[in-house]
């Protein structure tokens, strides 16, 4: 099975690789691996067969993962449709406990309007929440506690 991002570390980089065998070690086609070529992965030499040394394809692989990561400043949410950290719409978000030990954060994107989310640890929400303000729940009451009866009677 292909995966989208190839891994950098799969690779030697005391090795030297043809395009037939990055194409094999990524589970890529060979016209990828010749598209990368062109977009900047350097070969040893000009001459045919191309080889690229494991260095050289490693750092590329690796520059290409990270031009695109976008990390989350304190109080901010991954919007996946803007494709940007965005702070929340009136700087509120609510919380969601998933369990004893990770919260999920619910708020609405100021640009798009759509739901983001983003999962905290507890001491990571303590942080949040000096930069936003976040709406935890509320315990439930006990049926004692109530002052409506029952409707099983």
């Amino acid at each position: 099975m292909s995966k989208r991002h190839p891994n950098h570390r799969h690779v030697k980089i005391h090795y030297t690789y043809t395009v037939e065998e990055i194409a094999n070690l990524f589970c890529k086609h060979k016209n990828t691996v010749r598209n990368w070529h062109k977009n900047g992965l350097a070969t040893i030499d000009d001459r045919k067969p191309m080889l690229f040394h494991g260095r050289t394809l490693a750092t590329f692989l690796e520059a290409k993962r990270t031009k695109n990561k976008r990390p989350c400043k304190s109080g901010e949410i991954y919007c996946i449709k803007c494709r940007a950290p965005k702070v929340p719409d009136g700087g509120m978000a609510d919380c969601e406990r998933v369990n004893e030990k990770i919260w999920n954060l619910v708020a609405i994107c100021p640009d798009c309007y759509t739901i983001i989310n983003q999962r905290v640890g507890f001491a990571k929400l303590e942080l949040i929440r000096r930069k936003i303000d976040i709406t935890m729940p509320l315990a439930q009451q006990h049926i004692n506690e109530s002052n409506d009866p029952t409707v099983n009677s």
